[in-house]
């Protein structure tokens, strides 16, 4: 927010100086009254592995992010690039796997990552689009430095935040949205039907396309999500019981008989999605559901075997994939990346896991990850046994000098390390990118985990229009 002896930065100004005449002690009660409509509502996320308190409220702060136009253009330039050279990825390696032949990446690392997906060889998904709904998380180092520090295209979570944050915001501080020109982002669930309904197979029968979200059910982490989107796209939300093979098409239980579907929002991953090709065990999914989908009968967003493409190892090549596929180079960049499968790569990482920050190649939720510099030497220890153990299962990248943002902390406002998630939403004619996206903060000062399963928050996200 404040640039030195300077004061305020130019997207900060006029937030600055409303702040500065407000009583800290009402901005307080508000941050009582989010709290208290959060909880109302049920914004909640679940917490897997702990006995007690497995139903979270999530963290939310009132202090926004703010964001000029002039950097969220770039970003949007360099987001669009991102994703469409993603797509173009899957569909190559799923076809011709030109890039493979090409030597641009090793054979090694699709043939023996668990997230490919050997049966979607061949398979042309409705409209050619894999990545229907994607989250690029960024991380800013200096006044124009964004570096992008994950992909994430299988299951994105955190679009509900994004909604209700923005909702909150308008609710308690109406006189700021009259001042600043604040980008909307609430048409995004009506832009996701739009983009999902563009994405339906051709061969439908129905005359406007049927689109359902298929959540695992209520115990699911996310769940609060896939109802809500649920209920903001006027799409019906349904359980693998509730869905069944009819007459080669994908159909939900209603009290009319079956309904043909058109397009599934899945939020079950890959492994559970149908008990006849992946997982035998699983009663999440759709038994024959891959049939219908090699058919052309029912689109699946985001498609099987999207996971490649956000491995951790994978994410390190993808300057090289964006050239390949584009013929450009990257707008945003890569954070450094060592590949713990690689000998030079693993001898440079455990002399220095003190200073590095270490995950797992399919980890998510800030789980199985090792930040060096905040480590114990026991923690760090127990970690290098597990590197050693198991090293292509990890990757490693220096400890960033992330970027601040404030919060209200007890004593007015406080710097806090945070990230950005957009969202992103393809269809076969286009690319959106809803302006904003989840701002995740790390609470605690001094960390740079912003997970809220690791006791990070959210904040309200404001792209200023031109």
């Amino acid at each position: 927010m404040l640039s030195g002896a300077e004061g305020a930065r130019d997207p900060y100004k006029v937030y600055y100086d409303w702040f500065e005449n407000e009583d800290l002690k009402r901005l307080r009660r508000k941050s009582v009254d989010a709290e208290t409509f959060f909880r109302k509502i049920g914004i909640t996320f679940n917490v897997y592995g702990q006995e007690e308190a497995d139903e979270r409220l999530i963290p939310f702060d009132i202090v926004p992010r703010i964001i000029a136009a002039r950097e969220w253009a770039k970003l949007e330039r360099g987001i669009e690039q991102r994703v469409r050279a993603i797509n173009a990825f899957l569909y190559d390696i799923y076809h011709g796997q030109e890039i493979l032949r090409a030597g641009r990446i090793p054979r090694t690392l699709i043939s023996g990552n668990e997230a490919f997906c050997p049966e979607m060889i061949g398979v042309n998904p409705p409209g050619g689009v894999y990545t229907h709904i994607c989250g690029v998380d960024l991380v800013r180092t200096g006044e124009d430095d964004f570096y992008v520090l994950e992909d994430n295209v299988r299951t994105p979570s955190g679009v509900s935040y994004m909604l209700e944050n923005r909702e909150t915001m308008l609710q308690m501080f109406p006189e700021l949205f009259t001042q600043l020109k604040v980008r909307p982002v609430s048409s995004y669930p009506q832009t996701l039907r739009r983009s999902l309904s563009a994405s339906a197979p051709g061969s439908s029968p129905n005359a406007a396309p049927v689109i359902a979200v298929l959540t695992p059910g209520i115990h699911n982490s996310a769940y609060f999500e896939h109802a809500f989107l649920a209920d903001q796209m006027g799409a019906e939300l349904v359980e693998s019981h509730d869905l069944q093979i009819v007459d080669g098409r994908v159909a939900m239980r209603t009290t009319q008989g079956y309904q043909t579907i058109d397009v599934l929002y899945r939020r079950v991953d890959d492994d559970y999605l149908d008990p006849l090709t992946f997982n035998p065990d699983s009663l999440l999914g759709v038994p024959g559901i891959m049939d219908v989908y090699r058919a052309g009968n029912i689109t699946i967003a985001n498609a099987p075997g999207t996971g490649i493409a956000d491995d951790k190892a994978l994410y390190s090549y993808l300057p090289d994939i964006i050239e390949f596929y584009t013929g450009e180079q990257a707008i945003l960049k890569n954070v450094p990346t060592w590949r713990c499968s690689e000998p030079d790569a693993l001898s440079y990482v455990l002399s220095n896991l003190k200073d590095l920050v270490v995950k797992e190649v399919h980890g998510s939720g800030g789980y199985g990850m090792l930040v060096g510099p905040a480590a114990s030497k026991k923690e760090i220890a127990a970690f290098e046994a597990k590197l050693r153990a198991k090293p292509a299962n990890y990757i490693a990248q220096p400890t960033l000098s992330l970027s601040t943002v404030p919060i209200l902390s007890k004593s007015g406002l406080a710097p806090r390390h945070v990230d950005l998630r957009p969202f992103v939403l393809v269809s076969p004619n286009k690319v959106e990118i809803t302006p904003g996206g989840l701002t995740r903060v790390a609470l605690k000062k001094g960390s740079l985990v912003v997970n809220s399963s690791q006791g990070g928050g959210t904040k309200d996200t404001w792209v200023l229009g031109d």
